[in-house]
Order: structure tokens, then sequence, then C-alpha cells
């Protein structure tokens, strides 16, 4: 190999490129704060200079509490500039969770936003770790910005660790998900690409950029030379001001998201001018939310991923022939999960033989990954790599067991059925609580739902349903029971019907290990 033909893959370089290309282009907008990609990346470099004259070195962890914010977008290309190992930490998580992450990571410094001020000092101070604020001018965080030489150190192993990415722990503790230089690299690279986003391009931070570091997003509008609009938490009627005014362009959402965006005051103006782009993902949205979503000119690709896969793994690609057809099959195409994104090696669906199921959108088996854009492994945790790896015989390389049961369709496209510990076994029959919840949720009254199992002593268990009702509306259980009895078979038919509120992560995710200890 001639020594110009190979280069070290490293998200970074997005930035790099786009203050070259675009150094006055808007880079970010926070508040009332505008950079262009000449200042973003500044900062950035400033950002790494001041770690290193802190004396973070190549491969120190550095610990991120912030919001959506042109911070957190600092620090994704600034801590990797020192060589050093990003560590986005939720929000929404209590302190012992946080100061659990702090420790098992070994960060060496915390860098918080100034919302966060409180629970980033008692954090910081259990765990032992020296704390930057961000904030205004004076804040520390500005300081360290200048009190260091601008740096850029280059990736010198794109298969190093570049970020760590807790799970949420709802089973357990958090696990530090590990993400190589090159897998961010290529997953921005498809999430640019699979989105359309361009240097127009206007993306609102509706996704958190904690969660597997906002999808490879941050990286992902650098690369296009877009604008990072950041949204410091989801509030619709916000939502809903700037797609009208400030030409919003793209944005990702739980479907939960999407559902407070519907249902909010500001969705009956009508529909949005020019049509925006939406990606959702975290939980398979319904029919019924796609068909609203379309209403409102707001198109919605369908993404599929998990932490491990650094978001989304696969998309619903959309073929234009499907254009034609009737806005309910549409609906019905767009709720699959899809087949792998342009960077990811194809999905595999396979039985408890480890054997492909066939392509017939009945068999149901377990979703299975590998390649550039999976995990390197569990931070300090060989056991729970191992717990997820399944061996191929044919070879060295295992797969990802992702826990998710799907079907694949004669076309190939996979469609999640539920997660292998939400099926409901009743009577020797399986019942997926996707399939209940898709039917619930064609309810005119129903906002959203959550159907989980509830011990019986005949049948072993059977389905019970937690919903949440529009603002207003009334509707008894006979009705809703009979609604989801014309569209789906007697024995998936709920036999109770719990209303309120569904318990929900800070990435939008119903809690079903809640609801289901309510029947335990």
């Amino acid at each position: 190999m001639a020594s110009f033909t190979f280069s070290q893959l490293s998200p970074t370089a997005y930035l790099e490129r786009s203050a070259r290309v675009f150094p006055e282009r808007t880079a970010i907008i926070d508040g009332d704060r505008r950079f262009t990609y000449r200042e973003f990346a500044d900062r950035s470099r400033r950002l790494a200079g001041g770690l290193a004259a802190r004396g973070i070195a190549p491969g120190d962890r550095v610990a991120a509490l912030c919001a959506n914010s042109a911070t957190m977008l600092e620090l994704h290309n600034g801590i990797p500039w020192a060589g050093a190992v990003i560590v986005p930490l939720n929000t929404r998580l209590s302190v012992a969770e946080l100061g659990y992450v702090l420790e098992h990571s070994g960060a060496s410094l915390l860098v918080a936003d100034p919302q966060f001020a409180g629970t980033a000092t008692e954090v910081a101070a259990a765990a032992g770790v020296p704390l930057v604020l961000a904030g205004d001018p004076d804040s520390g965080y500005e300081q360290l910005l200048a009190g260091g030489e601008p740096l850029a150190v280059q990736c010198a192993d794109e298969t190093g660790l570049l970020a760590l990415n807790y799970t949420s722990g709802t089973t357990g503790r958090p696990k530090g998900v590990m993400y190589a230089h090159r897998g961010a690299y290529l997953q921005s690279l498809a999430m640019a690409m699979h989105t359309g986003l361009g240097p127009g391009s206007q993306y609102l931070w509706t996704l958190p950029m904690f969660h597997c570091d906002g999808w490879c997003f941050p990286w992902a509008v650098s690369a296009a030379g877009a604008t990072h609009v950041c949204l410091p938490k989801v509030e619709p009627a916000r939502i809903w001001h700037l797609l009208r005014t400030e030409g919003i362009t793209h944005f990702s959402a739980a479907p939960t998201v999407l559902t407070m965006i519907l249902d909010a005051d500001e969705a009956a103006d009508g529909p949005v001018e020019p049509r925006v782009e939406v990606q959702t993902g975290g939980a398979p949205p319904t029919p019924t939310l796609l068909a609203r979503m379309s209403e409102l000119n707001m198109r919605v690709t369908h993404l599929y991923g998990l932490t491990e896969t650094y978001g989304p793994l696969a998309l619903n690609q959309w073929h234009p022939e499907w254009d034609e057809l009737g806005a309910d099959q549409q609906a019905e195409l767009k709720a699959r999960q899809g087949v792998g994104n342009v960077v990811a090696d194809p999905l595999r669906v396979v039985g408890d033989d480890g054997t492909d199921v066939p392509r017939d959108a009945t068999t149901v088996g377990e979703i299975v990954a590998r390649g550039n854009d999976v995990m390197l492994g569990y931070y300090r945790d060989d056991d729970a790599t191992a717990a997820v790896t399944l061996a191929d015989p044919d070879g060295e390389r295992g797969w990802f067991r992702t826990g998710d049961l799907a079907v694949v369709h004669p076309d190939g496209y996979v469609e999640i059925r539920d997660r292998s510990k939400d099926i409901i076994i009743s009577g020797g029959e399986n019942i997926s609580s996707v399939e209940v919840e898709r039917a619930l949720d064609a309810h005119p009254a129903v906002v959203e739902s959550a159907v989980v199992a509830e011990p019986h002593e005949k049948w072993g268990e059977v389905p019970v349903a937690h919903v949440t009702l529009r603002a207003g509306a009334e509707v008894d259980d006979q009705e809703l029971a009979d609604f989801v009895r014309s569209r789906l078979a007697s024995f998936k038919v709920p036999k109770r019907f719990v209303r309120g509120d569904l318990p929900k992560t800070s990435t939008g995710k119903v809690q079903k290990n809640l609801l289901r200890e309510q029947h335990s």
C-alpha cells in the first residue's frame, strides 16, 4: 500500500472540513448565541488545548452533563481533539446513578451546563472528580477555553475508543457501550446521507445529544455544513414556533415526542411549509401516528437501533413507487424497521438454532447484527459482552444479539414483533404487545398505550393495557376491548385497561419493566 493511500477515520474530520468550506456559515444557534463554522472549530480546538493544559491526557475520560447546547457540540469535537474519550451523561439520572457512571468510566473531569450545576456539584464532590461549569463569559468553561493553545490531536487508531455511552440501566447497573472513531465516522455519514442533510438544512435538536451521542448527528450535521438549532428541552409549543418561523428542515424524536407534538394546540394550525424530514426510533411508531404526521407535511423515516449500534442501525428505506399506494398502505409500510443502513452489514433474523428465519412475514426470530456500526463491547464487562454474542459456526466473527424479536417480509424488510421479554404467552399462544398497542392506538380516544403481561391462574399470562386518553375523551373498557377485537384475535384482547400517563425513560421509551412490576 502506498504511503498516501490510507487515513485514520474520526468524526472530528467533519468539523475540520466545514470550517474550511463553510467558514462564515452559521453552524450553531443556541438561544441568543450564534457561531459560524470558523468559530465552532476554533472554540473546539481551544477546548482541546484547555483540556490538555488541565492535565487531560490521551485516553482519559471526560464526562459531560449537558443539555442540547453549543457546549455539548463543542465537547463532541474538543474532547476527541485532546485525544480523550467523551462520556455523555443522561441528564435525568439520579445522583447515585451519575456517580456510578463517573466511577465506572474512570472520568478525570466533569463538564456541565449551568442548569445542572446543583446536581453536577454534588456528583463531582462525591466522586472526587473536578468540575467545570459552562455559562456566562466568566464561567469555568470559558476560562478552560482560554487556558491553553489550540489543539487538534489527529486520531492515531480509528478502532480506538472515542466515546462511552451508558445504557439506561432499567434492568440493572448501566453498561458502558464503547464507540470507536471509525464507527462514529461511518455512522455519521449514513445519517447525513439517509436523511438528506445539506448545507441549507436546519436541524432542530429534539433528540437528546447525550443519547447514543445524539445518534451521531452532532457530527452528521456538521459533515453536511448544516445548522444545529439547539433546544434545551422538549416543549411542543416551542417546537411548533421554530417549525413555523426558523425554517427547520429536520428533526429526530421518539414516537412519544411525536405524539406530544401532534397533541399540542399548535398542531391545529395545519401543515408546515416546506416539508420537514423527521426521523423516529426507540419504539415502533404506529401507522396511525405516521398518517397524522403526513397530514401535517412531516415525512417520517422510521429508524431502528440501540445504544450498542451507535443509534440507528437500520431504516425503512422508502421506494419511490410506494408513493402511488394508498395512505393506509404507506403507513403500514413505514411502520417496518426496514433494512441495514448504507454502512451496516445486512441484518439477520435468526431462530433458536441460529439459522435465518424464512421471509414469510410470520416466523419470528431475533435480530442479530455486526459490522462497523456495532459497539466494540461493554466497557470493563467481558461477561456482559459475551452474553450478547451469538457465535458464528462458519467463522470467527460473532453476531450481536439485540433481544428484539422480528419477522422478515418477502422483500427482506424486517418488522419488529416485540422485545423478547415483552412477548406475552397466554394459553400457549404468543401475543405481541406491539401488535396490540398498534390496534389500541388507532382508537381516536387513545394517545398511546403499553401492553404487558399479568399472571393468570388458567392461562398463565393475559395481556393488560395501560392507556393514556386524549384530554376530555371518555371511553369505557368494553368499547376499547371491542375495538381491539375487531382488528385482532380474541385471545389478544387485553383483559384489563388501566388509565394514566405511561412511565418513560429520558429518551422517550416506555418503561414496561415498571408496568410489569405492577402486575407481578
